[in-house]
């Protein structure tokens, strides 16, 4: 199945006007004709049936066949986490994250972060492909960055961890600190790691240090373990 993305369409909707960028893919790239069918998420938990009516590279329009609303998770993930010095692998991360599951993503701005500006509007496009190649239908939000200090001082709801690798700090593991159908939000550092002054502030507003295994990681790859190790208490 191939996925289209379109934002603007409600579940009371009867057509699908695409934007020209979806409209050319659909005539011109692969050559749909008036009367075949499309699947269409609006990136908000919903799959569309549509039939195409018009098939115009400038602008495509369909009617909408039948509706589906995918299945509500019984927990939410939200990973804030450090942008890497090498955009790709941050890119990377989004991608993954986004085929695991994945609700929100916060960039942190932290003592140690050698990148410091992050490109969203890239981050939403490849968060968009991701969701459309793993045939989920709903977005990850990916929010504006953020200073380390300025997230911790706000509320936060449900289970709140940071992990990190300073050595002589407290640390329990993750997987076995997490629990099923909650909302969790998980803290992940730049490659240097979290400076032992941040944690102590995040431990002093009430967020548990945790492991995510033996291995020293990269800042990528800890928050896609991190994403899986959710995933994985959170299976049926």
């Amino acid at each position: 199945m191939q996925l289209f993305y379109t934002p603007n369409i409600e579940k009371t909707d009867k057509q699908i006007v695409f934007p020209k960028d979806e409209s050319r893919h659909i005539a011109k790239v692969l050559r749909k004709n008036p009367g075949d069918t499309l699947k269409v998420t609006n990136g908000k938990g919903f799959l569309f049936t549509a039939e195409i009516i018009t098939a115009d590279p400038k602008q495509c329009l369909a009617k909408i066949v039948d509706v589906e609303e995918e299945n509500s998770k019984k927990y939410r993930l939200h990973l804030v986490v450090a942008p890497t010095k090498m955009n790709d692998r941050y890119e990377w991360f989004l991608e993954k994250a986004t085929e695991i599951g994945i609700d929100e993503i916060t960039p942190i701005i932290c003592d140690h972060s050698e990148r410091k500006t992050i490109k969203l509007n890239r981050y939403e496009r490849v968060l968009q492909s991701a969701m459309k190649q793993s045939l989920h239908f709903s977005l990850p939000i990916i929010n504006e960055a953020i200073n380390f200090s300025d997230f911790i001082a706000a509320n936060t709801e449900g289970q709140k961890f940071i992990a990190h690798c300073e050595d002589g700090m407290e640390r329990f593991s993750l997987k076995n600190e997490a629990k099923p159908k909650e909302n969790i939000t998980i803290l992940i550092g730049p490659e240097g790691d979290f400076s032992p002054e941040e944690i102590k502030l995040a431990m002093g507003n009430n967020w548990k240090a945790v492991s995510l295994g033996k291995s020293r990681l990269r800042t990528e790859t800890a928050a896609l373990v991190g994403c899986h190790t959710v995933a994985l208490i959170n299976e049926d």
